[in-house]
């Protein structure tokens, strides 16, 4: 479960980032190295972001404290 949370939390953060880039230079990071937003491979990078992101959610909402 640990090596889960860090490889989710590592993805939202590239996720993040890649945001970050477009709102700022208007360059999709993502898009450029896997041929386009609408390749298939970019597609699945971010379904496994935004999957991520909502496992992410479900570890902050579960912490005790």
């Amino acid at each position: 479960m640990k090596a889960l949370n860090l490889v989710t939390l590592v993805l939202v953060i590239a996720g993040g980032l890649n945001w970050g880039l477009v709102g700022a230079f208007q360059f999709d990071l993502v898009a450029a190295l896997f041929g386009g937003q609408s390749a298939p491979l970019a597609r699945i990078v971010y379904v496994l972001v935004g999957l991520s992101a909502l496992w992410q959610i479900g570890s902050l909402v579960r912490r005790p404290g």
